[in-house]
């Protein structure tokens, strides 16, 4: 079940209108809550876990997905950050052009190494 729809108390407002409103105030009693439970959960689960639904639906419905078959939703643990270069004892050798190792940029995106691990 969604926390979403545990919340939604103003009468004017639909669920979707309700949630968007939750995430947009990130700071709030609520979602410190939620996100701190949830950020447990994660923690303890595997690094690849298949979902029923996704976690926020307006956003997933959003970016185009649709609670039909053919549609499957994963949670992907991914490192955040830039890459190091794997160089033993922290020596590149060579021209000094070559010579960084903290500073790099990824060659694909953390989306891409998700969807390729799946």
């Amino acid at each position: 079940y969604s926390f979403c729809t545990l919340l939604c108390v103003d009468a004017k407002m639909g669920a979707y209108m309700y949630c968007n409103e939750l995430w947009k105030k990130k700071s709030s009693d609520v979602m410190r809550f939620v996100q701190r439970i949830r950020a447990w959960e994660y923690r303890h689960q595997h690094s690849i876990v298949s979902l029923r639904r996704p976690t926020r639906p307006q956003k997933a419905r959003s970016v185009g997905y649709k609670a039909k078959p053919g549609f499957s939703v994963f949670r992907v643990r991914v490192r955040r950050g830039g890459r190091k270069k794997p160089v033993s004892k922290g020596v590149s050798y060579g021209k000094p052009h070559t010579a960084g190792i903290n500073k790099l940029k990824a060659a694909r995106s953390l989306q891409a190494l998700a969807e390729q691990r799946v």
